[in-house]
């Protein structure tokens, strides 16, 4: 099995194309790794987690990226400590500025 472990490994390249990352990312770059652009996806900012605030999360509604997914817009509805805050869809912001993950805090 170990074997096979590495051999695999030594079949991908030293750096994972962006695609295949899982490290936290600005929220475009989040969004791009999954299919559909994102559309339903969930995400937060990390720093959300940092500060121990929990089940809080965007639900992506709609997207449009730009640039190989590392720019664009993109739209959801807020939840904040399990409940739905925006009435409907708005722009995310701090999309550029802070880093975000999938799933909810």
């Amino acid at each position: 099995m170990e074997r096979a472990a590495r051999a695999i490994q030594g079949l991908l390249p030293s750096t994972l194309p962006p695609s295949l990352r899982i490290t936290p990312a600005n929220l475009y770059q989040v969004l791009s790794r999954t299919p559909g652009g994102g559309i339903g996806q969930r995400v937060h900012q990390i720093r959300w987690t940092e500060k121990g605030i929990r089940n809080c999360y965007w639900q992506v509604t709609r997207t449009r990226l730009k640039l190989e997914g590392n720019h664009g817009k993109a739209w959801g509805k807020l939840y904040w400590k399990g409940k739905q805050i925006s009435g409907q869809e708005e722009r995310i912001g701090g999309s550029l500025k802070y880093k975000w993950s999938a799933g909810s805090s």
